[in-house]
């Protein structure tokens, strides 16, 4: 279970960095300036929001969750889909499951020490005494 937690774990870490790349990408799209340059790029990409397009004045980011907004002129922002939600959602999940498995790996071990003590054989640790002193054999 410990190996699987750790799993988990990596695999949430490597998850939320590529949701960060995608994160600084669409950030060094928006500051690439130039030609053709406003409205933002990664505002471009969201349909049904054709409107508010040419209100985009500015962006910014969000880390939990991941996520790129572009800020309008009178206030409001819209989310521009730079970073999948699944993204966020994906890493959270993982990270949430390594904590339960790396948890449960723990309560296991310390079940099987109590298990094992209760049935009388000598803990691995050498402490064959109930006074609380290492009276090893």
């Amino acid at each position: 279970m410990r190996a699987l937690a750790a799993f988990c774990g990596a695999a949430a870490a490597v998850v939320y960095a590529w949701g960060g790349l995608l994160l600084a990408g669409a950030v060094v799209e928006a500051e690439d300036g130039g030609t053709n340059s406003s409205p933002l790029l990664p505002c471009r990409d969201v349909t049904g929001r054709e409107e508010e397009l040419q209100r985009v004045v500015d962006y910014s980011v969000g880390f939990v969750p991941l996520r790129f907004d572009c800020e309008l002129t009178g206030g409001g922002s819209y989310d521009s889909g730079a970073v999948p939600g699944a993204v966020s959602a994906n890493a959270a999940g993982l990270a949430l499951s390594g904590v339960v498995l790396a948890v449960s790996a723990r309560y296991g071990a310390e079940r099987a020490v109590r298990t094992r003590n209760r049935a009388g054989t000598p803990s691995p640790h050498g402490d064959g005494g109930t006074d609380g002193d290492r009276n090893g054999p």
